[in-house]
């Protein structure tokens, strides 16, 4: 990566990231065929930068000049982001996200025992248990529907979901409303009056779940939180104990909830690649692998500021400006995948591995569990339900709202058998 003070290109347009979201990979081709990096324009005229390619990405995720903390983000500091703002809860929740250095060690070190791929094999039992349980309810949702069920909602979104409540000791009363609200929180079209009210309400939620555990503990991950802010403050404080809650309920329920959706549309479209695993010559792993790169079930992820004025590969970005990753283009970048790279194929051998889990010290701590969820999940499906198929093309299926998540908000399918 390229450090030196260049002077930045006013040439180029920046690109206005649409807050109601949709499919982004044709953006994602433009923007690419342009740069690996593209000025941007974020909701409320926030000026910010998206670093595109694999490259470009990969080493911008790992740069010792490249923070997380909120006290690096200029427009914040100047007074620029209301409290309305649909971004402002990723660069402002107290937390590992927004945490560097020792800060992050400590915070992640807290959590990190419970997605370890020991303990997450350890899970698997269950998790096959919860699966079996969701198919007879989508199997049942289509019996009521004609034949057709919303997969996202009977399957794809109950099981992580269920998993990580259940990991972190939550009431399955919660659940529907803890992911109403979280969809709220990180959609980049909440109306700002509706943003800051949803985001309340959660963190009164997320404190009535953690008074709850005080006051009952169990073996289960929020318990031994409150344990620690209980035992030392300066381990983990208040805040951030209910940020951390956040992050394990909306990082550990929304990633997969895209990922088997988008799994799910991605074999539905090419029937030739699902032949290769129910065939046995390919894994339910490499399935993960490739939608992971193919379709990224998150496709801009903010913030990231660089804390001294930066040149990525030839566009200079100023310190303090608001950073996108952007996974879903890193992932189809041919540069780094091949001349193929837009194309689908588990067997893929050559090119980089994808960085749609991140890459640096802020890695997805929950990457061992959303792959194993998910191979879990689409072997019991298409086992159970081998000539399942969209009902519905896929045009017609409406983009996720807003553009950090990418998938579609509903997927109607007909099991059959």
């Amino acid at each position: 990566m390229n450090t030196s003070h260049t002077t930045p290109d006013t040439a180029r347009t920046p690109h206005l990231m649409d807050a109601v979201g949709g499919c982004p990979h044709a953006a994602n081709a433009r923007l690419l065929a342009e740069g690996a990096v593209a000025p941007v324009l974020l909701p409320g005229g926030i000026e910010g930068m998206a670093v595109l390619g694999h490259d470009a990405l990969r080493d911008f995720l790992s740069h010792p000049d490249v923070a997380k903390g909120p006290q690096h983000f200029t427009a914040l500091a100047e007074g620029r982001i209301p409290d309305g703002w649909p971004l402002r809860t990723f660069a402002t929740v107290p937390g590992m996200t927004t945490a560097d250095g020792a800060d992050h060690r400590r915070l992640r070190t807290l959590v990190s025992s419970a997605f370890t791929a020991r303990r997450v094999e350890a899970l698997r039992p269950r998790v096959e248990a919860v699966t079996a349980g969701l198919l007879d309810g989508l199997a049942e949702a289509a019996r009521e529907g004609d034949g057709v069920a919303d997969l996202r909602r009977h399957y794809a979104l109950p099981l992580p979901l269920g998993v990580i409540c259940e990991l972190l000791g939550v009431d399955p009363a919660h659940q529907d409303r803890l992911h109403h609200l979280s969809s709220l929180v990180v959609a980049t079209d909440t109306e700002p009056g509706r943003a800051v009210a949803a985001n309340r309400e959660l963190l009164e939620l997320l404190g009535t779940i953690a008074a709850a555990k005080a006051a009952a503990p169990g073996e289960d991950l929020t318990s031994a939180l409150i344990a620690a802010h209980d035992e030392d403050g300066d381990r983990l404080s208040r805040p951030e104990l209910i940020g951390t809650l956040l992050l394990m309920i909306i990082a550990g329920h929304e990633t997969t909830l895209n990922l088997v959706t988008n799994a799910v549309r991605a074999l539905c479209a090419h029937r030739d690649q699902l032949a290769l695993v129910t065939e046995g010559r390919a894994r339910w792993d490499d399935v993960v692998e490739e939608t992971l790169r193919w379709d990224s079930p998150v496709s801009y992820f903010p913030f990231r500021y660089p804390t001294r004025d930066l040149t990525v590969d030839g566009t200079f970005i100023p310190r303090g400006t608001p950073v996108l990753a952007g996974y879903s283009a890193a992932g189809r970048d041919s540069t780094a995948h091949g001349p193929d790279a837009d194309r689908f194929d588990i067997t893929r051998t050559t090119g980089a591995k994808h960085l749609s889990l991140g890459h640096g010290p802020h890695y997805c701590l929950g990457a061992p569990l959303a792959r194993a969820e998910t191979a879990i999940a689409l072997e019991a499906l298409f086992t159970r339900f081998p000539a399942l198929d969209l009902a519905v093309p896929e045009a017609e299926l409406t983009p996720h709202a807003g553009f950090v998540g990418n998938s579609v908000r509903a997927l109607p399918v007909r099991p059959g058998g």
